[in-house]
């Protein structure tokens, strides 16, 4: 697998050098997406040797800061081309792709050879509980759309900044919680992170994430370029662009370690990965976007459409169900795939 995404990362010249001699944008496109899962790894792994080296206080916040680095920069560059349908279809599809994709593909192999998984319920169901939190924050500003008649750029960016601030805030109470407070429910979490030393220097891992950041950010400039002849020639809709190719791509490495831990049997780690990014996402990222979109001049709010919302709402219930008796077995697993491509193929067909 570590030859695969190092051979991956050949594509990030042969992307730059399609875009400078003016490729088809659909393999260019392409060429972009699959160029940038080899770094959205580098900085992942890069991100978590570095915080290895730190307390575990620090070492959340650099997690919650570049845990989902990718998602946050392709967005941002969608952000500025105006697409910014794109960048909330793509926290659409992280959330959704976690949840029941990432989980469902965990549950799934993890116990495919074992009758059934054991993991902390109590945990999982905090986890999940900053979920409903976070469903909150993003159903209020589209019903105070439609009920109060308030205008789409005024009173709904005020509260969508608002809201903003409030997430962040809630998400470093919930570092507080996981970290000190109640530390004690992720000891085996901490446990199996502990036992790992870096693979790398801290000089080596600084260079890594630097480097790979600034060639995601070229290619993430290239991938949004594409988007708009990709929608004209081919039909695609930038909502399923968003929720379903954008938000694979940012997540592919923590696709693979959320599977490997529940292969291995740790499931509260493969639960901890994928619930923990989706709450990464909608709590964090999505919020700093907000901020700094009305810095960049594009403005962006926390109005989801109706479909994506229910989208939403579906799979964080559906997660909540599967998770709340602390077990899983292969089928929940399968139950999760099955929704998750439901989703996947109305997200295409939607016009």
């Amino acid at each position: 697998m570590k030859k695969i995404f190092f051979g991956l990362l050949l594509l990030t010249p042969l992307t730059i050098g399609a875009e400078l001699l003016h490729v088809s944008p659909l393999i260019v496109f392409l060429m972009a997406a699959a160029a940038i899962i080899p770094l959205a790894k580098y900085i992942g792994d890069a991100t978590e040797d570095l915080a290895l080296r730190t307390s575990p206080a620090i070492g959340g916040l650099l997690n919650a800061t570049f845990g989902n680095a990718t998602e946050l920069i392709v967005s941002l560059f969608a952000i500025h081309a105006g697409l910014v349908e794109v960048a909330k279809a793509s926290i659409t599809g992280a959330i959704i792709g976690n949840l029941l994709l990432v989980l469902g593909t965990a549950m799934f192999l993890g116990g495919r050879k074992r009758e059934r998984q054991h993991f902390n319920a109590t945990a999982a169901k905090a986890a999940c509980s900053m979920l409903i939190l976070a469903t909150i924050a993003l159903v209020i500003p589209a019903i105070f759309l439609i009920t109060s008649g308030a205008s789409y750029t005024g009173d709904v960016g005020l509260l969508s900044i608002f809201v903003s601030i409030l997430m962040i805030a809630a998400y470093g109470a919930n570092l507080f919680f996981t970290l000190h407070t109640h530390k004690h429910l992720y000891a085996g979490e901490e446990a199996d992170e502990r036992s790992i030393a870096p693979k790398w220097s801290a000089r080596k891992s600084t260079i890594i994430l630097f480097f790979a950041t600034v060639f995601v950010a070229i290619l993430s400039e290239i991938l949004v370029g594409a988007i708009r002849p990709v929608v004209a020639q081919f039909g695609w809709t930038e909502l399923f662009i968003g929720v379903v190719v954008v938000a694979i791509v940012g997540n592919v490495a923590e696709h693979l370690s959320a599977v490997t831990a529940a292969m291995k049997n740790k499931m509260d780690l493969s639960l901890q990965i994928a619930i923990g990014s989706a709450t990464q996402i909608v709590m964090f990222v999505a919020p700093v976007l907000v901020l700094v979109s009305f810095f960049i001049g594009t403005p962006m709010n926390l109005v989801f459409n109706t479909f994506e919302l229910v989208a939403i709402i579906f799979a964080i219930f559906v997660t909540n169900a599967v998770v709340e008796d602390g077990e899983s077995t292969w089928f929940e697993g399968f139950q999760l795939l099955v929704a998750y491509v439901i989703m996947a193929v109305a997200f295409f067909l939607h016009p």
